[in-house]
């Protein structure tokens, strides 16, 4: 079985390069509490492999958000508001690790980040 991760990022923020950067890899953390130990094992054995990809606001995250964690494990990331964002504002969503093949089904139509 072929693992990957897939970090979802709001486009529209207007985050700057290192604010995305803490923002992916808090998402990429936080969703390895919901997934199987086995396949985190698994999953870093393989490499780790994870794909960016965007959308364009808000309402698509949660909307994917929503869609995908009755399918896999996912985590949605809130700011602190200590920087550029205001408090409590979702940024981005993590999903997996999760059979690729799967993930690339429900995902396949979004754009790299």
């Amino acid at each position: 079985m072929s693992l990957k991760q897939a970090i979802i990022v709001r486009t529209d923020l207007g985050m700057g390069k290192g604010k995305i950067a803490a923002q992916v890899a808090h998402a990429s953390v936080e969703v390895l509490d919901k997934v199987k130990p086995g396949i985190v094992e698994e999953w870093k054995q393989q490499g780790m492999k994870k794909i960016v990809l965007k959308v364009s606001g808000k309402k698509e995250l949660l909307g994917l958000f929503q869609q995908m964690r009755k399918l896999f494990p996912a985590a949605l990331i809130k700011d602190a508001g200590l920087t550029q964002i205001k408090a409590g504002e979702p940024t981005c969503i993590a999903i997996g690790p999760a059979e690729e093949k799967e993930l690339d089904r429900f995902l396949g139509k979004l754009k790299l980040l």
